[in-house]
């Protein structure tokens, strides 16, 4: 069993008075990921409120890509964040995140196995819970007050279940992204899954989830009311305070991440370059698009199409500071949550966590969503988000036009979307989950109210 909590850091644990967070983080620093961003900035800002956070999570060596384990390490140091560090089976489930054996023969076997898997309907996180549970075999109750689970992978939120039946802790759900109702997923859930998450919900404390959507489509599916908050994504004010700008040395539009084909494509911003060339000279032509992520073949076939290939710079996949370094140093970020002409209630509420970066980097930020989508109500008092629709090509050039000519927006109120802000309504939310399961242990014991 791999973790890094000492004897003395649990004596303190249990004396000092503080809450204690059992964090179960699938996805968490150093892995490279979207996720790891909000369970990051989940733990430190939850630690900063007073919280004595323990977070179990694979071992930095599962995974294919790290990013500098040893600066996280000293970083959770700093911020007093515990690790209870896990190993992880059947990695072959998730090539793309976990080191297995994945080319010749390796590559044939696994993907055999995914697609058994798929038809069974089994999460792809499933071989972590068995080696989570056994990390976890040594804590008692009282290293406990509540469980926090991630998700997705969903493996986390049946890991939840098991850990509370056992420690008789109450459990909460934070939804990164919709499970059986993900509108970015090509394949329909089994009922056998859905009842799964049902009974998962019915019996978890509370429930947050990212967009007010996605809210609202979690209870029309499984209907559970009060228990549930949008807790949205937001940006870290530390960690955008000490990035220094890359000097690109000309007009740079940058989008980094991955692309959900066919919503979420390049196609309508690559039309809409095409459309800018056309109406600017040759002395305002000073610009190139930069793409940072691993879906270049997508960048290039698009970019052929629209004659832009001198114009399209391709960084491939690189570390997270390098990304922020050149969001910080571009002209514009380029954000899609969808370019579906369907307003779909799915679609509206997408709201990706790299927006908030560009936000806290005072950034112009182009965003192709629908009309009427959360992540419009949520960016706009910042100021700096102008949003189209897929089909707005006339409109986005138009903007992009007005970057060029040095008419950018200008930042205004970023702050409700600053994780110091959304840390306060976490910690306000999780210390009501441990108060109301203290007041209900104490009258089922019939005390009277007593402190345990």
């Amino acid at each position: 069993m791999l973790h890094e909590l000492d004897v003395r850091d649990r004596k303190e644990t249990i004396v000092n008075g503080r809450p204690k967070l059992l964090f179960l983080a699938y996805f968490f620093p150093p892995v490279q990921t979207s996720g790891s961003v909000r369970t990051w900035n989940i733990a430190k800002y939850l630690a900063r409120s007073g919280w004595d956070v323990t977070v179990v999570t694979p071992h930095p060596s599962v995974w294919r890509y790290a990013d500098n384990p040893e600066r996280v390490s000293k970083d959770l140091s700093q911020e007093g964040i515990r690790r209870i560090l896990t190993g992880h089976r059947w990695r072959y489930l998730e090539p793309s995140h976990l080191k297995c054996w994945n080319r010749g023969m390796g590559w044939v076997l696994g993907g055999a196995c995914r697609r058994i898997a798929r038809s069974l309907g089994l999460d792809r996180g499933v071989g972590w819970i068995r080696e989570a549970e056994r990390a976890c075999a040594p804590l008692t109750p009282d290293k406990c007050d509540v469980i926090l689970a991630s998700g997705k992978p969903f493996a986390s939120f049946t890991l939840a279940k098991r850990l509370s039946d056992r420690l008789g802790r109450p459990y909460v759900l934070d939804y990164r992204d919709p499970w059986t109702g993900d509108p970015r997923s090509d394949y329909t859930s089994r009922l056998a899954v859905i009842r799964k998450e049902a009974s998962l919900l019915e019996g978890c404390a509370a429930i947050t989830i990212v967009s007010p959507s996605w809210g609202v489509l979690l209870d029309r599916r499984f209907g559970v009311g009060s228990k549930l908050h949008v807790v949205t994504n937001g940006y870290d004010p530390g960690e955008t305070a000490a990035i220094q700008p890359y000097d690109f040395g000309h007009c740079a539009f940058v989008y980094a991440g991955i692309f959900y084909p066919p919503k979420r494509v390049i196609s309508p911003f690559l039309a809409a370059l095409k459309r800018l060339r056309e109406s600017l000279n040759e002395n305002n032509n000073g610009w190139y698009f930069h793409y940072y992520g691993m879906q270049e073949n997508h960048i290039r076939e698009q970019a052929d199409r629209c004659g832009l290939n001198d114009r399209i710079v391709l960084h491939g996949r690189v570390p997270r500071q390098e990304v922020l370094s050149a969001l910080k140093g571009a002209s514009l970020a380029v954000v899609i949550t969808s370019v579906a002409e369907q307003d779909t209630l799915e679609d509206k509420g997408i709201v990706p966590a790299k927006i908030f970066e560009a936000i806290a980097l005072g950034k112009p930020v182009l965003l192709i969503t629908p009309t009427s989508s959360d992540v419009i109500a949520i960016t706009t008092p910042t100021g700096l988000v102008k949003s189209f629709a897929g089909t707005d090509v006339q409109g986005m050039a138009s903007f992009l036009k007005d970057v060029v000519c040095g008419r950018a927006p200008q930042p205004q109120d970023i702050e409700a979307c600053s994780w110091t802000t959304i840390g306060k309504n976490f910690d306000a939310l999780l210390r009501g989950v441990v108060a109301r399961h203290r007041s209900h242990a104490h009258v089922g014991n019939g005390d009277g109210g007593k402190s345990e």
